[in-house]
Parts: C-alpha cells; structure tokens; sequence
C-alpha cells in the first residue's frame, strides 16, 4: 500500500487545502522539555486538510485528536471529500514514527502500540473509513476497499513525512494488522517495516477447513469438551431461552431487522461462543466453563454465552457500528465458516451466516474472490521488513500470511499459549529478542551492541500501565 501519481497527490492535497474544516482549539499544556514542543501543533495544523479536533494532556507527549480531508474515491479525488479522523501521540521530531490502524474506529484516549514503545517515538493512529465520524455523506459504498483505505493511508503519510521526517513503521493488530499488510502490498515505499499482529489471511472464502481443524485440537479435550457442551445446550433450550432473549431485547429496545429474527439472532450468538472463548480467554479460564452443561441451570448456560459471546450484538443495535466490516468481509476480507461435529443438525437451523445477513439489504454487495489471493500472493513473493505475530490459541491465526522464497528479512512469529492478544512480549526469549531488535533496526534507532547482538534488544521506552494498555477489545466474535 503505497506510492500514489504525483499529479493525484498533487489534486488530493488541493482538495483538502479548500476543504479544510474549522474545529476548536484546546488550551496548550505544559511543555514536557522536548525541543520541539511549543510548534508542533502549528506544523500539524499547517498541513493542508489539516484541523484540530482536540488537544488532551499526557506526560511526556502532546496528544492530537485531528481531522484530515480525504477524497472519496482516490481515483476520482473532484467527486467529492469528506473529513477522516486521526490522531497523533507526538513525542519528538527526532524520533521515528509509528502509523497504527485498528481497522475499526480510532481511540481518542491516548494510547501506545507496542513497536512506540519499543522504539519510544511518535505514533499516527487512523480511523478506518467508514467507520463513524469518518463516513462521507451520503455513503458510496463500492468506494469502501482495501485499496482506498490504503490509499487514505498513504496520503496521510505524504502529508506528515515532512513534520516527522525519520523513519516509520506501519503496525496494528487484528484488522489493524490486515490493514498493514494492505497498505504494503499497495504502497511498498512508504514504510521501513511492518509489525502485524494476529492479522487473518482468507485466501479462498469457501474453504475453510483450517478453522476445523483448529478447534478439534486448541486447548486440551476437557476444555474444549466444557466448551462443547455449553454450547450444544444452549441450542437443545432453545425455546426457553429465547423467551428470556424476547424479554432482554424488549427491555432494552432491541430489534432484529437486520439479521431478519430473534432465532437468527440467538443461534448466531450461541455459534459464536467457542470461537469467542478461544479469542478472548486462555486455557487457565476454562475453570469458569460450567462442567456438566447438561444438568446446569438455564441461568449458568445463559450467562456463560452471554459473557462470551454476547446477546446484544447480532440486534440491529450492536450490528450498525460494525456495517463497515460485514461489508468489506462480505466484498473482499472474506469470512470463516465452520462445522459443529458435537451438535446434532436438528438443532442447527442456520449455521454460520454469511455478512450478507450482518449488512442491511439496501447496501449491495458483491464478493470479489480475487483480492486476497492477490495480497497473499504479494506478501509471499515481495515480502521485505515485514513481521506477523500469531497467538498460539487464537481461531483468527488458523489461516495465517506466509512468508516464500522472495520475502526478504520477514518473520512469522507465534506467541505459545497466548489468544487475539499476541505480541511480541509474548513471544519465546530469543523470537523476542529478534523480534524487538529487527523492530529497533527498522526504526533506524538500533544501537551498535543491538545490532552486533540481537539478545540485547529491549523496549526503548519503559512500559508506562495507562498508555500501554493492551487488554484486549471485546470485539463481536466473527469479526477479527
């Protein structure tokens, strides 16, 4: 994901220079004793396009909520534009520069990746188009792909290159991960590394099998037994707790147009459950799994699902935050479908359900099988300073990206044990060792003894518990 014409560039910038939108300007804080630190906003706000949402106070940084202007359709920048929002964890100009993308909204909290932190620099963090505020109006929804976002991407970069003029690496986990990869494979110059962490790789939509196998092996049989019979029993009650589900969404205004029935809706849910377990938790909480589903009370099979899985989200309430996503799993991305062995089909009326039933029906949609193979393709043959980090336990790490013969200083990294939270601190001693000092090499920050000994690499900056928080996001399960 990378260069754009210089001429597009060119008319792009000219876009966000007479699209500019005027927002309010927080007080300056105190100054935290970095060169740099009494202009930065000026620079940042001097960019074209360029206006401030907020400035919020964070020791040893300055913190920007912005909004950039973006063309609609990077092919055709005239048809219009619309305000995408990021923000920017400055530390120092002279520092590297860490692009992040969740691949959802953006946290306006500040927080710190793991590759800032290695290298202490300055982070960018970008919300995925269309995801609200960053939606254009009205919404053209064949212009939300991976090639477009990458290209929002890109032209961030270009934007901000001359304020933070080191390196940079692109990062992100989950769909933040796939981003990165997206962006490299579209704009190969732009970075000087790539850390992806649990990032899923669905090269052909329809055959899934790896996700199968996986789940007849994770964890140990008396988890996956504990998991097993939870689930089959919530199916087997499904009169009785679908009446407590008709009075939970009643209570709460729920509604289910979207998916098209409550019934849909539960079975949805409950199909989530071990998928959602093995996401989230580890091996140690399998002692919170009810051991005998069969005979445990309708509030202990209920509670358990709900904990994991959740019953507000396949409502049309928890379903419309995340249209972006089931659009561009449905068009693109791809997504998994799996079997349950351990479940009578009489209790199965609907199986996994496509995003088609995620997306409300006046969205049209249509899967292009092409993409995938092709980033897959780019990313085994063209591969240079790339990283993925997998968790051992983690359903979204059965189909990974793969590394051949014409990737160059790339690794495949899988953290043992660990879930959709996998990094590199938690991977083996010397994997990590590796990890961070190519991490610190690409960054252009490694030092001489790093560089001649990678066991010496460690975290540049000290880990600070509110700015490193990586507690993982309670995502709806089928989205990665």
């Amino acid at each position: 994901m990378r260069k754009a014409l210089r001429w597009l560039l060119a008319l792009t910038v000219l876009i966000g220079t007479l699209s500019t939108a005027g927002a309010a300007t927080a007080a300056e804080p105190e100054a935290t004793g970095t060169a740099d630190i009494a202009d930065i906003k000026e620079k940042l706000l001097s960019v074209p396009g360029m206006s401030l949402v907020e400035e919020k106070p964070y020791t040893g940084y300055r913190f920007f909520v912005l909004n950039y202007t973006q063309p609609i359709d990077h092919r055709r920048p005239s048809k219009g534009t619309f305000q995408q929002r990021i923000t920017v964890l400055h530390k120092d100009e002279s520092r590297p520069t860490v692009f992040y993308t969740g691949g959802y909204n953006v946290s306006t909290t500040p927080r710190r990746s793991e590759p800032t932190q290695i290298v202490d620099g300055n982070q960018v963090s970008m919300e995925y188009r269309f995801f609200t505020p960053s939606r254009p109006d009205p919404a053209d929804w064949t212009k939300l792909d991976i090639w477009q976002a990458a290209s929002d991407q890109h032209r961030i970069f270009e934007a901000l290159k001359p304020v933070y003029d080191q390196n940079w690496l692109s990062t992100g986990g989950s769909k933040g991960g796939m981003t990165a990869t997206y962006y490299e494979r579209f704009y190969p110059r732009d970075m000087d590394g790539v850390v992806a962490y649990v990032a899923p790789n669905d090269v052909v939509n329809n055959e899934d099998s790896a996700y199968d196998d996986f789940f007849a092996t994770v964890g140990t049989e008396e988890c996956r037994d504990r998991l097993n019979g939870v689930q089959r029993e919530a199916l087997v009650r499904r009169e009785p707790l679908e009446k407590r589900y008709a009075a939970y969404a009643a209570d709460n205004g729920y509604t289910f147009d979207t998916i098209g029935s409550l019934d849909k809706a539960y079975e949805a849910t409950v199909l989530d459950y071990v998928w959602g377990f093995w996401q989230y938790s580890l091996l140690s909480d399998c002692d919170t799994i009810p051991a005998d589903a069969e005979n445990a009370t309708d509030d202990a099979i209920w509670n358990s699902i709900d904990t994991i899985a959740g019953f507000s989200f396949y409502t049309d309430q928890g379903l419309e935050p995340y249209t972006p996503y089931y659009y561009q799993a449905g068009t693109q991305l791809g997504a998994p479908t799996i079997v349950f062995p351990h479940i009578e089909e009489k209790y199965i009326r609907y199986g996994y359900q496509p995003p088609r039933n995620f997306v409300p029906r006046s969205i049209p949609m249509r899967f292009q099988p092409y993409v995938m193979k092709d980033v897959d393709s780019w990313v085994r043959h063209n591969a240079r300073q790339m990283m993925f980090v997998y968790g051992e336990n983690d359903p979204w790490g059965a189909e990974p990206f793969r590394l051949g013969k014409g990737a160059r200083d790339s690794y495949v990294f899988t953290a043992p044990g660990l879930n959709h939270g996998a990094n590199v601190a938690g991977l083996v001693a010397d994997e990590k060792a590796l990890a961070t000092a190519r991490i610190l090499e690409w960054a252009g920050v490694a030092s001489s003894a790093v560089q001649s000994n990678p066991a010496a690499a460690e975290p540049l900056a000290p880990f600070d518990a509110k700015l490193d928080k990586r507690d993982i996001e309670r995502e709806p399960t089928l989205r990665p």
